[in-house]
């Protein structure tokens, strides 16, 4: 009514534009009834908070549709020069996400993208086009998903109507080609925008970089920066009781940026990414803490120090520059003769029922064993898999193992793990951190309390299977797949829980691989490049593919036990019992003033729980 108020004739149709036979019809009509278009304006859009590797092919292809699809068709049909048509202007409604990228809208920032680019097309061509990438529009605009307050909370206030009618005026009376068109408030988005990566192009525009030196030149010397009231109230009380203090700090702020009643629902070794923060809360608890210590503290703050607690003592060294050596300081020298290697706990899982110590000793001092059928929860073809000629193909001539039967058990919760990421981790990784975890406290040191301590692991390995089990689980692991099979992780992904920042190793020498382990664990602890160290071996078959390869070989003993045969240099053999029998001889011989050149061979099959070394 507006517009037909101002002597425009307006018609509402309604037609597809991703419809591209549709559309042309619609535009072949108008010239036929006197009507040439002049001027293309293209607002389409489909917005859809979902992150890309949460996105299924058929969702991402909707999303682009609207855009893409009625873009190309209209730019198809406004190429060709038309009698008494003359195109003064062709606008593409783009956005901001296309420009710097947007959590969440992957689609939409792709499909926005080609808006853009098909503005540079056109004008290479000699046509007329010009892409306008808008900030979230108030109003009636596509924010939905956000809503204004959290909008502006992150920085990025909604566009009112009118300025953004003034600015799109502006653009097509000045012919640009692709202009961004938003409301910043660059102290708000710029830190959250770029606390988890650099932005090259935001750190290029004058405001962001004005921010970034003045928040440079005031982070110059923390410690004298602290807030006088802070510092006299925690002036009194021991190391301990500044951390509890600071600690109560954290956890209140915290839950204030959450959302939380009080800081009861702020565990203090509890990841802060596992309690829901992203780079836009990590500022804001940033802005709170500064404000509350005086500090100048850095955008990346809960990444550096990423549970409460190693917070809270982070604040402590900064106020007071007590007690706090950085993850990353220099080895310091061990006399070792002085030193010598202590092992302070212990903790296992292997066949039999040996879960501790205790039963891997009382299994062995009463001469019993862990065999047992192929396990039956881990999806293996045991009818076909079995077969008792040793010259089958594909198949195994033995039918026992030692295996762990319960490796299936886990509880994720209590790691702080999702079920689906649970479902893509090796049953490897699940058993190191039960035991990593269960060794601390046959310790009797509290696991809770190591993170950020410079604490190596080290851990041997005997090969990874359970990448093929994962080939069969289709979307339902993807982005956990990669981690979840893989080598290096085994070791890491203990560090990581723990939170333990020493070396992360590991080896795979076959049988040797724990032993292995173990060596170079004692090696770091000499060397100084840990205070404490994890050091151990993990083998789970999640496939049945090493019995059928050794059984390939002839490899295997028929009964499933491991076999061991030596050789002495006059040929004569020693079966079961070597390694007693060996030792005496080369004792005797050593106590008869000979030089013995020993050589030694074993043959053995790695099996779950146990990793068999020969020294």
């Amino acid at each position: 009514a507006e517009l037909e108020a101002s002597g425009a004739v307006v018609e509402v149709v309604a037609c597809d534009v991703s419809d591209r036979e549709a559309l042309a019809g619609l535009v072949e009509g108008l010239r036929q009834a006197g009507a040439p278009v002049r001027s293309v304006v293209h607002t389409a859009g489909l917005g859809q908070m979902t992150a890309l590797s949460d996105m299924s092919a058929e969702e991402f292809t909707e999303v682009l549709r609207a855009k893409v699809d009625g873009a190309t068709h209209l730019d198809a049909l406004f190429s060709a020069p038309v009698d008494g048509e003359d195109l003064d202007a062709f606008v593409l409604f783009s956005s901001i996400s296309a420009v710097w990228g947007s959590g969440g809208h992957a689609a939409y920032a792709a499909a926005n993208a080609h808006l853009d680019a098909l503005a540079q097309d056109r004008r290479s061509r000699g046509l007329t086009a010009t892409s306008v990438s808008w900030g979230p529009w108030g109003e009636g605009g596509m924010i939905e998903d956000v809503g204004e307050a959290e909008l502006r909370r992150r920085g990025l206030p909604t566009l009112a109507p009118e300025p953004a009618i003034t600015a799109l005026h502006q653009a097509l009376t000045e012919d640009d080609t692709h202009v961004a068109v938003a409301d910043v408030d660059w102290e708000r988005f710029a830190p959250a925008f770029t606390a988890m990566r650099p932005s090259p192009l935001l750190t290029g525009l004058p405001e962001v970089r004005d921010l970034a030196e003045s928040s440079e030149g005031a982070a110059g010397g923390a410690h004298g920066d602290a807030d006088p009231a802070l510092r006299r109230q925690l002036a009194g009380l021991s190391i301990a009781e500044r951390d509890a203090e600071l600690l109560e700090l954290v956890r209140r702020e915290t839950a204030a940026v959450l959302g939380h009643r009080s800081a009861d629902a702020v565990p203090a070794d509890r990841a802060f990414q596992q309690l829901g923060f992203d780079s836009l809360t990590a500022v804001e608890l940033r802005n709170r803490l500064t404000k509350e210590s005086g500090l100048s503290l850095p955008a990346t703050l809960i990444f550096d120090y990423p549970t409460p607690a190693a917070l809270a003592r982070h604040l402590r060294s900064e106020v007071f520059g007590d007690g706090v050596v950085a993850a990353d300081s220099a080895p310091v020298a061990v006399d070792r003769a002085d030193d010598p290697i202590v092992i302070v706990g212990m903790s296992c899982r292997f066949p039999g029922g040996a879960e501790s110590p205790e039963a891997l000793w009382e299994l062995l001092t009463a001469g019993a064993d862990g065999l047992s059928g192929f396990p039956e929860n881990r999806g293996w073809d045991l009818d076909s898999l079995y077969d008792p000629d040793p010259d089958g193909v594909g198949t195994s001539y033995v039918a026992e193992g030692c295996f762990l039967h319960d490796a299936t058990d886990f509880d994720p919760a209590f790691f702080g793990i999702s079920p689906r990421e649970a479902l893509a981790m090796d049953p490897q990784q699940r058993l190191l951190l039960e035991t990593s975890w269960e060794v601390f406290e046959r310790a009797g040191i509290d696991p809770t309390s190591l993170r950020g301590d410079r604490i190596g692991v080290f851990t041997g390995t005997n090969g990874q299977d359970y990448g093929y089990v994962l080939g069969g689980a289709g979307d339902e692991v993807v982005g956990y797949g990669a981690t979840g099979s893989s080598a290096s992780v085994l070791s890491g992904r203990v560090s990581y829980t723990l939170g333990l920042e020493g070396p992360a190793v590991t080896v795979d020498t076959a049988c040797s691989s724990s032993l292995v382990a173990l060596h170079l664990a004692a090696q770091a602890l000499r060397d100084g490049e840990c205070s404490m160290a994890l050091a151990g071996g993990v083998t789970v078959m999640s496939m049945p593919g090493t019995f059928v390869e050794f059984s390939r070989q002839g490899g295997l003993a028929p009964d499933g036990r491991c076999k061991a045969f030596a050789e002495a240099a006059d040929g004569t053999a020693w079966g079961e019992g070597v390694g007693v029998l060996l030792v005496e001889r080369l004792s005797d011989a050593r106590r008869n003033g000979h030089e013995v050149l020993a050589v030694v061979r074993g043959s053995a099959i790695n099996q779950d729980g146990a990793s068999n070394g020969l020294t």
